[in-house]
């Protein structure tokens, strides 16, 4: 039962940077795949980022460029660092974590706001 716990949310001002980190409780092999997720107030929640365990990543169309996902095993941390934040980066990040026979695991996300 690996648990997630995301931290390095806040108040930034646009143009500002911010990292964002996911740390797993257990053995972070046993995720396929992780993810960072967002979901702001009347939108869908939408993927913002993700990484496979060969170190593949994608990336929202909305923050290419800009945003970057990275891992560190032996701290069995994910990092989402944020560079050029907008105002529509507002919204609430949540770490995902992708296991076998598609089983999620959700933090319990962390507060993003960009003022302008």
């Amino acid at each position: 039962q690996v648990q997630l716990v995301e931290s390095g949310g806040g108040l930034v001002q646009a143009g500002g940077s911010l990292r964002l980190s996911c740390a797993a409780s257990g053995d972070i092999f046993a995720f396929v795949a992780m993810g960072w997720y967002r979901q702001a107030p009347g939108k869908q929640r939408e993927l913002v980022a993700h990484i496979t365990n060969d170190g593949s990543t994608t990336y929202a169309d909305s923050v290419k460029g800009r945003f970057t996902i990275s891992r560190d095993n032996a701290k069995k941390t994910v990092y989402l660092q944020m560079g050029s934040l907008k105002p529509e980066d507002t919204a609430v990040y949540y770490c995902n974590g992708r296991r076998l026979g598609r089983i999620d695991t959700w933090g319990q996300g962390t507060q993003v706001t960009v003022s302008s």
